[in-house]
Order: structure tokens, then C-alpha cells, then sequence
């Protein structure tokens, strides 16, 4: 079996991660977290989101720890920006990437952002020919592309029609969200097949939710598939707000152990992510969600 040489972690941890913590986070507390991140070897992190802080209040004061943080020449802090004002908020703060994301499921849609799938997608084109004019890119997400709370299983081609939409309009990375957590190895490998039958495979992405602890199995199938791209969350930091019972994003760290184990390059230093992720759940005064880290840990001590 073949896998690529080299895997790009997406940090996602310090907006999808802390996004759905109940704790509040202040913005110094944030501000330490992504500088850590940025010693370790990460070269992307979304660093924060500019949505209304009445939906969600864990992102407000993003442009505050855009202002703040320690911003090395090498590495990408991208922002999340569900619409255009989300978006002017992020150039104003000096953000040169964003994301923007669609979900495969009506129903998600419907209950996640307050309008259908092909609406939402039309929201997008102004802003993604705006963001071309500023020189700003723009990475896709792809949400509930294995499962939906609300609707079960969804349908490969159902994923390929709005991560091919995403991609039509400049998105240059798609990034395929399994957001509760419910996908298996074999089905996550066939998910890719479909959207990479127009999609290339080096403009695709994987973001693995552990809910079912099969996040790193489907990575390990993904990578099967030729997929050199995964979000990953340090300490397997946060859910999905939407989805009850979703646990985090797979650990950035235990991701990391598989990729050191399987000869996979990726550039960052594990000894670094466990310590960030340690301190991030020391402020948050719980164990760290990431197996890795938690075996450290103790072997350490």
C-alpha cells in the first residue's frame, strides 16, 4: 500500500475546537495557544471566525488575537467567514486566507445557518469574487458528508454536487467534514473516490470527528486514496454545537504518532503539540482529549 510522503495538518483547534467550548476563553488565552501551535511546525491554523458572537460566543474578540498573535512569515491563520460581512470583518483584521463552508445535508443546513444548500452556495459567490479581487484564497468546507444527525446517511454524489459547487466557484482546497462522527474506514475511502472523480485528490482534504473512535482509521484509509491533507484539533478540542453527542475533532497529536509511525513527513514536532494541547486543557480544566498526550503524560511523570 502507498501512501503520500508527505501530510499538511490543518490546525483547527483554536475555532473549531474552542468554538464549542462552554467555558469562556479569553482572548490572551488564545492568543498563547495559537503562538504555541506556531512553534511546533504547523503551516496552517484557523485561528479564529467572524460570526456574529450571538451564535457564537466563543469566537468573539477573533480580530483582537488576529492583532495579537505572533504571526511567523511560513504559516497560513486562516479565518472562518460564513457571509460577507464575516468576511470584510477578517480583511479589516488583516486575515490573507478564509474558509467558507456548505453542508451535504438539507435538513443541517436548514437547522445549521437558516437556509437551504443551494442558497447557501449562492451566499458565496460575491464573496469568493471579492476575495479573488483582494488576493485572498479560500478553502471549503464540506459538512455532514458521512452521516447527518437529522437525515442518516447521506449520498456520495449529494457530497460531490456541493464540494464541485465549492470548488466551481475558487475554493482552491475542499475539505470533506465527517462532523458527527459516524463514518467508517471503507466508506470514507469510497467518499473520496466519488468527489476525486472530479475534484483532483491534492485539492482534497479530510476532517475527522472521533465520536464512534474511527477518525484515525479512516484517516489511515484516506491516505489509501492518495488524500495528503487533514484538520486535525490539538487535544481533540471541541463537536458540533448542531449534532448531540459529537464529540471532538481527532487529535491533532494522535494523528501525528500514526503519521511519525508510518514514515509520513509533515514537519511538526509532537513533543510541541502535546505541550500546547496540555496547557489549552489545563485552562480548560479538564484531561486532554487526545491518547497520545495522555500516555506521554504518563510516562513522563
Amino acid at each position: 500500500m502507498s501512501f503520500p510522503s508527505h501530510v499538511r495538518l490543518v490546525e483547527v483547534g483554536p475555532r473549531d475546537g474552542l468554538q464549542n467550548e462552554k467555558q469562556p476563553i479569553s482572548v490572551a488565552q488564545k492568543v498563547a495557544l495559537i503562538n504555541a501551535l506556531s512553534a511546533s511546525g504547523l503551516s496552517y491554523i484557523e485561528a479564529g471566525s467572524f460570526v456574529s458572537p450571538k451564535w457564537v460566543p466563543q469566537m468573539a474578540g477573533s480580530a483582537e488575537v488576529f492583532q495579537k498573535i505572533q504571526r511567523a512569515e511560513d504559516i497560513t491563520y486562516a479565518a472562518l467567514t460564513p457571509n460577507m460581512q464575516g468576511f470584510e470583518a477578517a480583511i479589516a483584521a488583516g486575515v490573507k486566507e478564509v474558509a467558507v463552508f456548505g453542508a451535504a445535508s438539507e435538513s443541517f443546513s436548514q437547522k445549521n445557518i437558516n437556509c437551504s444548500i443551494s442558497d447557501s452556495l449562492k451566499r458565496f459567490e460575491a464573496l469568493l469574487e471579492t476575495a479573488q479581487q483582494h488576493g485572498v484564497r479560500v478553502r471549503g468546507y464540506v459538512s455532514c458528508v458521512l452521516g447527518c444527525p437529522y437525515e442518516g446517511e447521506i449520498a456520495p454524489e449529494q457530497v460531490r454536487s456541493v464540494a464541485q459547487a465549492l470548488y466551481d466557484m475558487g475554493c482552491y482546497e475542499i475539505s470533506l467534514g465527517d462532523t458527527i462522527g459516524v463514518g467508517t474506514p471503507h466508506k470514507a475511502a469510497a467518499l473520496f473516490a466519488t468527489v476525486g472523480r472530479d475534484i483532483p485528490r491534492s485539492q482534497l482534504a479530510g476532517h475527522f470527528h472521533d465520536t464512534y473512535g474511527q477518525a484515525l482509521a479512516n484517516i489511515y484509509a484516506c491516505l489509501s486514496e492518495g488524500i495528503a491533507v487533514f484538520d486535525s484539533s490539538v487535544a481533540g478540542l471541541g463537536g458540533c454545537p448542531y449534532a448531540k453527542g459529537a464529540s471532538g475533532n481527532v487529535a491533532t497529536e494522535d494523528v501525528l504518532y500514526m503519521l511519525n509511525g508510518l514514515g509520513i513527513d509533515t514537519g511538526v514536532k509532537l513533543e510541541k503539540i502535546i505541550a500546547a494541547g496540555l496547557n489549552i486543557s489545563a485552562v480548560l480544566g479538564r484531561e486532554t482529549g487526545s491518547r497520545v498526550a495522555r500516555a506521554w503524560h504518563a510516562s513522563a511523570h
